[in-house]
């Protein structure tokens, strides 16, 4: 799974971040320990969570 950066995070819809941060998770569960992959599946749930948790404080 690629990177998904925080500007990317906000360009898509929330829908579309549910299935990313799945997808993430599951890049995430099957990568090898302190590999690569695993860091950037890591990083992508990350930057998805923050996006998902600034647009609970929207209005």
């Amino acid at each position: 799974m690629k990177l998904i950066s925080r500007f990317e995070a906000a360009t898509r819809s929330t829908v579309e971040l549910y299935g990313l941060r799945k997808e993430a998770f599951l890049a995430f569960s099957v990568a090898p320990r302190r590999s690569q992959e695993g860091r950037e599946a890591l990083a992508s749930m990350r930057n998805i969570e923050r996006e998902l948790a600034s647009r609970k404080h929207a209005p």
